[in-house]
């Protein structure tokens, strides 16, 4: 096996019609935080896992942060690079189609997922965010045209501010992808309105 940048799961896909996923958990979550998800949420998809390389206070992250909301973008645009080179190589040792991977990321992961959208669009042709917030605001966005994303977010959320999941689509409508926002009556956790919609989206995708 050649060398890779993150320690990962992956588990084969059984079911052709259903894209790869690539899951990116939160913070001090694991690369098996969100395989049983990925599972249930569509069946038979091939499902990629990787761990942050970032370790607040021990908790695993994808990208350095200084505080609550408050980030380091140096070191952000360089996992961002890392974890795009290492799909790449996970793709072509694993032999998964790249080009439908989907996202489903969590809230740190969530973040991680859009902006890969914005600075390595190549890396992925849709994506789930769970608890998203803008994280990025760059001048321009590449074209993002073809590409899916579905936001999902809580009513009550004590961590993002109510104003970014409409700001995070309106960053990725405007760079020509296609963005579904859900807004449930929900905290920061995930609930079964966030499951359905996902597995709503993913179905579309793997019926096309």
């Amino acid at each position: 096996m050649p060398p890779f940048t993150h320690t990962y799961l992956y588990e084969a896909g059984t079911d052709p019609a259903a894209a790869p996923l690539l899951l990116l958990h939160g913070t001090g979550g694991s690369e098996n935080e969100l395989l049983l998800l990925g599972r249930q949420l569509s069946p038979g998809a091939a499902l990629l896992s990787p761990r942050g390389n970032v370790l607040e206070r021990g908790a695993p992250r994808f990208f350095r942060r200084f505080a609550e909301g408050v980030f380091d973008f140096a070191d952000l645009a360089r996992r961002v690079e890392e974890l795009a080179d290492f799909i790449a190589a996970a793709a072509r040792h694993h032999s998964f189609d790249a080009a439908r991977l989907t996202a489903l990321g969590f809230s740190n992961g969530a973040n991680m997922a859009a902006s890969l959208l914005m600075l390595r669009p190549e890396s992925l042709a849709a994506a789930v965010l769970l608890r998203p917030m803008v994280v990025l605001q760059p001048a321009s966005v590449p074209p993002l045209t073809g590409k899916r994303v579905l936001i999902s977010s809580g009513q009550f959320d004590p961590i993002t501010p109510a104003d970014h999941p409409e700001r995070l689509a309106r960053l990725l409508r405007d760079a020509g992808a296609e963005v579904e926002v859900c807004v449930h009556a929900a905290s920061h956790s995930l609930v079964q309105a966030d499951h359905r919609a996902a597995q709503k989206f993913l179905a579309e995708i793997n019926s096309r």
